[in-house]
């Protein structure tokens, strides 16, 4: 039960672009946010059969960070490659995002990442 999935579903106020513009690695990252700004919910997927390791995905707030959905995870017949420890955002901005982490992108998969203290 993420409210960043589905309090704002009918606006764009849910919905940021953080990269829209990774064609030539066949990547893609958008966040989803609650009604209040609180709550956010980043999706990073890697369109291509290769491994992206050290992409660096915009993040809104620092702290730790984990995968709440991983597509490649074993559980669902992947390969299970991913972040399985988390991630610690760094204070380095990027996707006109104050912080920021290096994330291991999965082939053919998609990522929800959530602050690691979200429910």
């Amino acid at each position: 039960d993420e409210p960043a999935l589905w309090e704002v579903d009918f606006s764009h106020e849910g919905f940021r672009w953080l990269e829209p513009n990774a064609a030539g690695e066949n990547a893609l990252a958008f966040a989803r946010v609650s009604r209040d700004g609180g709550r956010w919910l980043i999706c990073v997927s890697n369109l291509s059969p290769i491994v992206r390791e050290g992409w660096r995905v915009g993040l809104p707030t620092g702290g730790k960070w984990r995968e709440a959905l991983n597509t490649d995870s074993r559980f669902y017949g992947g390969s299970d490659v991913g972040n399985g420890w988390g991630l610690e955002a760094a204070s380095e901005p990027c996707m006109q995002q104050p912080f920021s982490a290096e994330v291991t992108l999965p082939p053919l998969a998609t990522l929800w990442l959530v602050p690691a203290d979200a429910g």
